[in-house]
């Protein structure tokens, strides 16, 4: 793959919005657009890859969308820095640079949050009545969630951003997306970091992303489910 890593996020607009971030109660979050290099962007448009049938439905009493995961990655606790064969070289060189030293270090430094490496990647379609319930993780401090969207020509109003709340109430909205092309919203997992979809209206479809990058150690693993190595006796 081409060595085009500086041409992938636009990390100049990314830090702009990064003292919005930090400032932000009872959650931090931002809203983030032209996210990626417009030229780079094109070309992850171009190739969201179509549903073929091999796409996952999440059907539950809480959500309904389409999910297609990274390559073979099922286990969270083991997502690798793969190539994967089925989509196009410029999703495979977006992915592999999350895994990078300066992907991470620019997060930090847009953040304050320590995350250590990337812990979730899936793709998501969402059509006519897809939706979440709102919702709180409140795995712990050190982990950050992103949607990422590739969908053009979205109407200001019309439901399926996704939006934060700082309860699990969605009458408590204090901010929904509604431009959809080349953005991202981020916030940092905690008890104020509510988030939902309201159900798609009929003839859009939402194309987005969600990773979640979060604190790692090779000693412990994750900082939201450390391993303890139980001492034992000789």
């Amino acid at each position: 793959m081409n060595n085009t890593k500086n041409q992938i996020i636009n990390w100049e607009k990314v830090f702009l919005y990064s003292n919005d971030f930090k400032n932000k109660s009872p959650c931090k979050w931002a809203f983030i657009e032209e996210f990626f290099h417009k030229e780079f962007y094109e070309k992850l448009y171009e190739t969201f890859p179509k549903d073929d049938g091999t796409w996952e439905r999440v059907s539950t009493w809480d959500k309904n969308s389409l999910r297609k995961l990274w390559s073979d990655d099922t286990d969270e606790s083991s997502i690798s820095d793969i190539f994967d064969p089925n989509l196009s070289e410029s999703w495979n060189e977006f992915h592999h640079y999350l895994f990078s030293d300066e992907f991470i270090q620019n997060i930090q430094k847009f953040s304050s949050v320590p995350v250590g490496r990337l812990k979730h990647f899936s793709m998501k379609i969402s059509r006519k009545g897809d939706y979440q319930l709102p919702h709180i993780h409140n795995v712990g401090p050190s982990t950050l969630i992103f949607m990422i969207y590739f969908t053009k020509n979205w109407k200001k109003g019309d439901p399926g951003g996704t939006y934060i709340t700082p309860e699990e109430d969605e009458s408590k909205i204090i901010f929904e997306a509604d431009n959809l092309d080349n953005t991202a919203i981020v916030f940092q997992d905690g008890p104020h970091s509510g988030h939902g979809v309201r159900p798609l209206k009929e003839g859009v479809e939402r194309h987005a992303i969600q990773i979640y990058l979060e604190g790692w150690s090779d000693e412990t693993g994750w900082s939201c489910t450390p391993i303890v190595r139980e001492l034992k006796e000789i």
